[in-house]
């Protein structure tokens, strides 16, 4: 059987940190009140001159250095992104260019799932070998689509890349992936089109209340689906690695699998909502730090806009 093995991570941060104390000074709000709210006390904004292609490109060159391949050994690139450099071409084609490769390359888009529909689709090209070294990264600047007047937006979204280098591997890799969507809430969080005729810019809307509800409930039914179907229990979850929307959904999650906090990767306080980018942001960091540690079981999960959410299990 072949596995789809992580075998290198990367990841990165554009420089300028926007902190709760900074949005104190434009919007009626607290530190202590971000805080409370959502776990985040800072989070990083891409430079007007950085492209999402920017911070993907380098969070790919960690990657291919932690694998120790070179970018000539990569025969495909997938990007999950819901702010792509432009409408045409891909921005996965735009990194491909920066890393001077020839392999096929596309984005994909479902918000926060993205990097785990990302990585459910390299993991089906690689058990019908169609490739052997996949380039999966999840990049977004969430600062382009956010309104920095609303408050219960702003506060939230922070910009930034991670990537991961999957090869095949008769070892243990990737157990399994399970994605859905739900497009009837469409409009509980989106990015609708019609701003414009008002002589603003597209803008992040969402109904938080609703959004944390069915987030919480998804995540619930999704550890579920992953355990029954590799035949698992909870204690034999090493990690998890989680999309960071909001540090009660992580704590909600931790409860699910009776699990201390502990044992979650947690970088919303640092990094805000990354989008696509939070969970290779998050799985970099975990590895980096010698957290996570080779032979362990990774749970990975994510809800995002779509609605879309879904989880891998990982024997990293």
């Amino acid at each position: 059987m072949i596995y789809s093995k992580i075998i290198g991570t990367g990841s990165y941060l554009p420089k300028k940190i926007l902190t709760n104390k900074d949005l104190e000074a434009s919007l009626d709000t607290s530190d202590d009140w971000i805080t409370s709210r959502t776990g985040i006390k800072e989070r990083h904004i891409a430079d007007p001159n950085e492209n999402t292609s920017d911070l993907a490109y380098e969070a790919s060159l960690e990657a291919i250095k932690s694998a120790n391949i070179d970018a000539s050994d990569i025969d495909l690139i997938i990007l999950a992104t819901t702010t792509p450099d432009k409408v045409f071409p891909s921005t996965a084609c735009t990194v491909q260019s920066k890393l001077n490769i020839s392999c096929p390359a596309f984005d994909i888009q479902a918000v926060c799932t993205g990097f785990i529909y990302a990585l459910s689709i390299a993991d089906k090209f690689m058990k019908t070998n169609a490739a052997k070294n996949v380039l999966v990264i999840g990049a977004d600047r969430m600062s382009s689509i956010t309104d920095y007047t609303d408050r219960t937006n702003a506060i939230l979204w922070g910009d930034g890349a991670g990537a991961v280098i999957l090869s095949a591997s008769k070892d243990p890799g990737i157990l399994s992936t399970h994605i859905h969507a739900d497009g009837k809430h469409e409009n509980l969080l989106h990015v609708p089109r019609n701003k414009k005729e008002k002589g603003k810019s597209d803008a992040i809307e969402m109904q938080g209340n609703q959004v944390f509800k069915f987030a919480v409930n998804t995540l619930d039914q999704i550890v579920d689906e992953t355990l029954l179907a590799n035949n698992l229990s909870k204690s034999d979850i090493d990690w998890v690695v989680p999309h960071q929307a909001n540090i009660r959904i992580l704590e909600a999650t931790a409860k699910k699998l009776e699990m201390s906090m502990s044992k979650v990767i947690v970088t919303i306080d640092r990094h805000g909502n990354t989008s696509a980018a939070s969970i290779p942001l998050a799985m970099d960091e975990g590895v980096k730090s010698g957290k996570i540690q080779p032979n362990q079981t990774i749970l990975m999960e994510a809800f995002g806009g779509g609605f879309t959410w879904g989880s891998a299990l990982i024997k990293y």
